[in-house]
């Protein structure tokens, strides 16, 4: 079965075409056919404005109706399209969205942050990790960051904050909403150690190639200190 994924988020849009095997055992295998990553942008707008411009509009309509031609060249059996922090914030979003419906035949659907944390959770991730350790899984996003913790092969808790990097470059982070991330975490964490975070997100895979490690070898917490620090004295540009 052929199925495809589109993820519409406030720094760009993603079409995931992928196989789906199942065996007698019950078990799933997915194979990727194709992965496009279109730098919309959106968060631009949205952050900045409170809506989404005509252009990037435009933009966004013109590239959902390319990954419909890639669909049916693929023949994909069955989609989902999620949007997430940008088109939650546009003020113009749902119209926007109805539109593309109208052109395109594809329904998105826009999701909270409490469920972008929930879908982390559906990929079955936990099951992959030690029982004797607890694991913060931190997803950096353009508009807002997922933070689940998974301890004994469940989830302790999922929480979406409004903090991400286009929101940062735009300078929309209060320091309330830093405050509140920090105490949520450190009360959550408290009692599950060791604790062990994943990152996720472009930013963050960014960082791991800077960093010339071995695919799966973790990054020490004074490394990333150090480019921070490093990072501070820079401007945006550079």
């Amino acid at each position: 079965m052929i199925l495809a994924a589109i993820d519409i988020g406030s720094n760009a849009a993603r079409l995931l075409i992928s196989e789906t095997s199942v065996y007698k055992d019950g078990t799933v295998d997915y194979t990727k056919l194709n992965l496009l990553r279109v730098p919309l942008r959106l968060g631009f707008d949205v952050f900045s404005n409170g809506f989404i411009s005509p252009e990037k509009k435009t933009h966004l309509l013109e590239t959902l109706k390319a990954y419909k031609l890639l669909m049916n060249i693929y023949k994909v059996e069955a989609m989902k399209a999620c949007a997430t922090s940008a088109m939650r914030d546009a003020s113009n979003g749902k119209e926007i969205i109805e539109e593309i419906y109208n052109e395109t035949g594809i329904r998105i659907q826009i999701i909270t942050g409490r469920e972008e944390a929930n879908i982390i959770y559906e990929t079955h991730i936990a099951e992959k990790l030690a029982l004797n350790k607890s694991y913060l899984y931190i997803d950096v996003g353009g508009g807002s960051t997922e933070v689940t913790l998974f301890s004994s092969n469940k989830t302790i808790f999922k929480e979406s904050f409004n903090i991400g990097t286009i929101r940062l470059l735009h300078d929309k982070v209060a320091d309330e909403h830093w405050d509140l991330m920090k105490l949520f975490i450190k009360k959550e964490v408290l009692n599950h150690q060791p604790l062990e975070a994943i990152g996720t997100g472009g930013n963050i895979n960014k960082i791991f190639s800077i960093s010339k490690r071995k695919e799966g070898k973790p990054l020490p917490l004074e490394l990333l200190k150090d480019y921070y620090k490093e990072m501070s004295y820079t401007t945006v540009e550079e």
